[in-house]
């Protein structure tokens, strides 16, 4: 759909979304394939805890896990878009259920050597399907208009926010009810049943999401070969807002855990951090209503610079309450930041890397999440909540500073191909 083409006839909304033919069936598949990514994580960490009586295992169990479905997302998503996620998807979801399954196994009583649960969480790192971006470009690909497509990725946001919401207290009421294994066992078959489900869905057995041809499977590669989709400007500004907003995500979960101790309030960090999911809800909705005039590329730095703000803000809150408040008001730009920045990632390469570039935004988010956390854990001992709020904000301004200074190209698709905005739209 060309910039220039006139506006929709009738206004969009999440409901037009959800009737989007096959969109229901193929958005609940995915959501529940991807609730276990909100269990398995907590499930795993607990059940490692519990065998090893260690939280130094169980903290290098979750590194490995982490590290490895973290950062080789973008390979798995390159499978992805060479060969379709109806080739591609059963394999991996296959794999990782079976070694989740394996983990659980050994997990369940004590005495798993650590060496096994390491590599075991480890190769399961490496097959996680990647759900978030196949559900991503099929969204691209099913919504026929822009507008209704924001909305389709702001209500793919608020989801994914609820889904990390809610898995966690699903496993404690597993926990509650059994050893914390079954939580990984349960992790499992979701992902399994989830991912069979959206590759059976009319939305991809009628084409929705088809291999890349050649051409399209060679976009955003230099002449050896190798992927340069970070080459393009519009993926390299969103997994830079991601990136950032991962930052200030990870180093705000730790000091609102340690301001809450502070003020001899430990329980409520938990209630702060509900805030934030509470807030970056609503804003990730409004943000899908609101009719805007401005391109995805010329918003993208300014959630960002609004997380920035409160960040900073927040360090001057004088009790819990008032942080949660504080809080609540920076959650309302996380899912927009997010949304706009998968957007642009989508927007600004060709059709065949879609997945690819979407993955990028994903990694850069959850890698900025673990580094942001590590690098706030240096600081919280040494330096006052205030000035450790205000660290947190840096990355969002600064990245959001750095893209404000870049010039935002018009239709180019740099080094990727033929620019979206000029194809048009199935």
């Amino acid at each position: 759909m060309s910039p220039s083409s006139p506006a929709p006839s009738r206004a969009p909304s999440y409901a037009a979304v959800l009737r989007t033919p096959h969109a229901a069936r193929a958005f609940g598949s995915a959501l529940l394939g991807r609730l276990s990514y909100g269990m398995v994580p907590l499930s795993l960490m607990l059940a490692v805890n519990d065998v090893t009586g260690s939280y130094s295992v169980a903290g290098t169990v979750m590194a490995l896990f982490g590290a490895t479905s973290v950062f080789l997302s973008p390979a798995r998503a390159a499978l992805i878009d060479r060969y379709g996620p109806r080739r591609a998807l059963p394999p991996m979801a296959g794999s990782y259920a079976v070694l989740l399954a394996a983990l659980a196994y050994v997990t369940w009583r004590p005495g798993a050597p650590p060496v096994l649960l390491g590599v075991l969480a480890m190769t399961a790192g490496v097959c996680t399907p990647p759900l978030g971006p196949v559900m991503r470009t099929l969204w691209s690909r099913l919504v026929p208009e822009r507008e209704l497509l924001r909305r389709a990725y702001s209500l793919d946001g608020v989801a994914e926010e609820l889904l990390f919401v809610t898995g966690p207290l699903l496993v404690g009421v597993v926990i509650g009810l059994t050893v914390p294994a079954a939580g990984v066992a349960i992790g499992s078959v979701l992902v399994l049943v989830g991912t069979l489900a959206l590759v059976s869905s009319p939305a991809l057995r009628g084409g929705g999401a088809a291999p890349a041809t050649a051409k399209e499977a060679g976009a955003g590669q230099d002449a050896p070969g190798r992927q340069r989709l970070l080459g393009v400007v519009g993926v390299r500004h969103a997994a830079l807002v991601a990136a950032a907003v991962g930052l200030c995500l990870g180093g705000l979960d730790l000091l609102v855990v340690a301001f809450a101790e502070q003020h001899g309030r430990g329980s409520a960090a938990a209630w702060v951090l509900a805030a934030l999911s509470a807030g970056s809800a609503v804003g990730g909705l409004a943000h899908g209503a609101v009719p805007w005039r401005a391109s995805n590329r010329a918003r993208l730095p300014w959630p960002a610079v609004g997380l920035g703000a409160a960040l900073a803000v927040a360090g001057l809150s004088p009790d819990v309450y008032v942080l949660a408040g504080v809080v609540a008001a920076a959650g309302v730009f996380v899912a927009p930041a997010l949304t706009t920045a998968y957007l642009v990632a989508d927007e600004s390469v060709a059709e065949g890397v879609r997945t690819r570039a979407g993955a990028w935004v994903n990694t850069a988010v959850n890698a900025g999440s673990s580094v942001g956390t590590a690098a706030v854990g240096l600081l919280v001992d040494r330096l006052s909540p205030v000035v450790c709020f205000a660290v947190a904000a840096v990355p969002a301004l600064l990245c959001a500073a750095v893209v404000f200074r870049a010039p935002v190209a018009r239709g180019a698709v740099d080094r990727a191909g033929t620019a979206r905005d000029s194809v048009s739209r199935p």
